[in-house]
């Protein structure tokens, strides 16, 4: 009987090192980060780090109310935002938001962030955003 629980201790810990080893292993892997990957494209096909480019943002809201919320906050801050109705062919509100950004990671990912504590707020969600780097 002894040996029984020896056996069920040993097994115990050897179920909780091998999750230990896939936490560590899962965290030593790098981090897949949208804003991170953009960047590193737009870099990739020629975009200068010090040029500011006209950069388009994108949101998804439950109603106007949340549309005509986000543009006042949005406008005054240099924001240009125009609203389309998804509800015929889907749901809720598309609120599109344009600004001339010098676009970096550090930069996109706080703008990134940001945005998606303000549609969360607001009931939605944030979409990403997208630039064309011929647009200077």
């Amino acid at each position: 009987m002894r040996w029984m629980y020896l056996l069920l201790v040993l097994a115990a810990l050897i179920a909780a090192a091998r999750v230990a080893f896939a936490i560590r292993q899962a965290r030593s892997r790098p981090r897949i980060d949208w804003d991170a990957q953009m960047v590193r494209n737009l870099r990739a096909s020629g975009a200068n780090a010090f040029t500011p480019y006209e950069v388009d943002f994108f949101f998804s809201l439950p109603d106007e109310v949340a549309c005509a919320t986000l543009t006042r906050t949005l406008e005054p801050e240099g924001f240009k935002t125009d609203v389309r109705d998804m509800t015929q062919g889907g749901s809720g509100f598309s609120l599109h938001a344009t600004k001339r950004v010098q676009i970096s990671v550090s930069a996109m990912q706080e703008i990134s962030d940001r945005f998606n504590r303000l549609a969360e707020r607001l009931g939605g969600n944030y979409d990403g955003w997208t630039t064309d780097k011929s647009r200077t």
